[in-house]
């Protein structure tokens, strides 16, 4: 299992319109970006006890979780994606979804899942059984990316985050989607063995600190 660390930070307006020029000066914006920005749509699984949630905001070590997601509204194109933290460093596998596959997850059909021969479905099937998890709740959330190929770094920053509140329609474009309270904008940093000197005098942000944020949990705290 290979792992890269991570590192988020909150940041502000201000900080975001300081920081985009050096990024786009020394980093290439994401190649799948339409006009340097994609929209990213994810629904999210947990348990009847809110496995998942309990566990990031009790800072539980090592956790996991599981998600499908597209991006841009195209549904010819998704994503089941299970996301293994281990502290500051993470692991994320994937597998590709019709968009069958998908509504059927979204409606609680799941037998198909039991013999698929892509593993990564075939966990998200026992544990389905085992562990009860369901589809919990849709986020969506704008987003700007920037590769540095020395470290295989990668800087995101993340805004305008919704919340589907209770909605799980995932597949539907009019689904309700509202705000959450004090948005923030989330600069996350991404990179394999070592991150280069300059990358991180970058993110060197004053009076701003590494945060531990979760669209997922914000989200959720409007159920």
């Amino acid at each position: 299992m290979n792992f890269r660390h991570e590192w988020k930070q909150e940041i502000n307006m201000s900080d975001l319109i300081a920081l985009k020029p050096s990024l786009r000066a020394i980093m290439k914006p994401d190649k799948h970006a339409a006009n340097g920005k994609y929209e990213i749509r994810s629904l999210y699984f947990d348990n009847l006890s809110d496995k998942a949630l309990r566990e990031k905001l009790d800072g539980v070590s090592v956790r996991e979780k599981f998600r499908i997601r597209y991006y841009n509204g195209d549904t010819s194109f998704i994503h089941l994606e299970k996301k293994y933290k281990r502290g500051s460093l993470g692991n994320k596998t994937n597998a590709l979804l019709t968009k069958e596959d998908a509504q059927n997850i979204v409606t609680g059909h799941f037998d198909w899942m039991r013999k698929h021969n892509e593993p990564l479905i075939r966990e998200l099937y026992i544990k389905i059984v085992t562990q009860g998890l369901r589809p919990k709740t849709i986020v969506d959330y704008t987003r700007e990316a920037y590769a540095y190929m020395p470290g295989n770094v990668r800087i995101t920053l993340d805004y305008q985050i919704r919340t589907g509140l209770f909605h799980t329609d995932f597949l539907n474009p009019d689904c309700p989607m509202v705000p959450i309270k004090d948005s923030p904008i989330i600069l996350e940093v991404k990179w394999d063995a070592w991150l280069p000197d300059v990358i991180r005098r970058l993110i060197q942000l004053e009076n701003r600190r590494s945060a531990a944020f979760s669209k997922y949990a914000a989200c959720r705290m409007y159920d």
